[in-house]
């Protein structure tokens, strides 16, 4: 077991300075720190987060907490209620859809783009692939979505996993089928695409707004079901391969950033020995505006920043535990960000 020491445990020159944005689950809280890991300023929400928080241009906090309704089955990120609250917690907009999970994005636009379940067709049900037999709920197998809205709860347009020629598509064998395909991204893109993460079927891939078809896709059984894909300045994709239930010879997590015009490896991180960095579920990564690279290996609750050259120059470990669902208290922390002390998101506030 690696020694644990909470707070901050690394803060070395060559630390991107600002101020880190973290929620962790089972607690209704969002923590903003310095790089000494000093909360500098927390915001009380209603309910538990649904997986994160993010600072919108204007200053205000979005997130979603989970709802009691939803899908027959409890999942680490269920969401339900979107809201944009000032930095004193005031709620200045929201949306609720008891099923969403995992990603939601305010627009520039003021809609809303978010994540979500539904139930499966029957007959598209019965064209999934793999996973452990005899998991389906008694309700039916769940696929995921993502929906962007108006703030009033107009639908612009939405896709569906079960839109894919799922036969091509297989759930990984000790997999439950209960889901297909756990959709745990939906990243919008400038050109106002969306890049998702299908983590059941280890896919990422880019709908096309206009077609509403997908027009680029990547499967990698490596990955071991990827979180927090996103499109690079570069025009690379970086993210969070788990790791989890592959072929590697010891079990570890690693972030990768790639060109997806030829799947070329750019950049690597990975830890020495490679099985002291491993997160078997939630997790992400953020490029730095300095370069190096922001970390949250969620199932120990650490964050961290590491340089191009893969030095740790800044670490801390959520020392706050809660009660799940499940009995078990953690300190899990689903994503972290980064926020330069005089950007818009800050706004001189702190």
């Amino acid at each position: 077991m690696r020694p644990r020491k909470f707070g901050i445990r690394v803060n070395e020159p060559g630390a991107t300075d600002g101020l880190t944005l973290y929620s962790p689950l089972w607690r209704p809280k969002t923590y903003l720190i310095n790089v000494e890991g000093e909360v500098v300023h927390e915001w009380d929400l209603p309910g538990n987060p649904g997986g994160y928080a993010r600072l919108l241009p204007n200053g205000n906090l979005f997130y979603a907490s989970a709802t009691e309704g939803g899908p027959p089955f409890k999942g680490g990120a269920s969401g339900g209620l979107m809201r944009e609250v000032d930095w004193d917690g005031n709620v200045i907009m929201e949306y609720k859809d008891d099923w969403q999970h995992h990603d939601c994005w305010r627009l520039e636009s003021g809609n809303i783009l978010y994540a979500s379940w539904e139930k499966m067709p029957e007959e598209a049900a019965r064209r999934v692939q793999g996973g452990v037999p005899g998991t389906e709920l008694p309700e039916g197998m769940v696929n995921d979505l993502f929906r962007e809205v108006t703030p009033d709860g107009e639908t612009v347009w939405e896709w569906h996993t079960y839109e894919m020629e799922i036969e091509k598509y297989p759930i990984h064998p000790l997999a439950a089928r209960r889901v297909w395909a756990w959709m745990n991204t939906c990243c919008p893109l400038d050109n106002g695409d969306v890049l998702i993460s299908l983590r059941q079927i280890n896919t990422i891939a880019i709908i096309d707004r206009q077609t509403q078809k997908i027009r680029w896709e990547r499967r990698d059984d490596l990955w071991g079901g990827q979180h927090d894909c996103q499109m690079l300045e570069n025009g690379n994709i970086m993210l969070f391969a788990n790791g989890m239930n592959t072929t590697a010879p010891h079990v570890h997590s690693f972030i990768t950033e790639f060109n997806p015009d030829t799947n070329e490896t750019v950049w690597e991180y990975r830890d020495d020995p490679v099985t002291y960095f491993y997160s078997h579920h939630i997790s992400g990564a953020e490029r730095l505006w300095s370069g190096n690279t922001l970390i949250c290996e969620g199932s120990f609750g650490r964050i961290f920043e590491v340089t191009p050259e893969g030095k740790i120059v800044w670490e801390f470990i959520n020392p706050h535990f809660d009660l799940m669902f499940s009995g078990d208290t953690v300190n899990w922390v689903f994503r972290a960000f980064r926020y330069a002390s005089d950007s818009p998101e800050i706004g001189g506030r702190v």
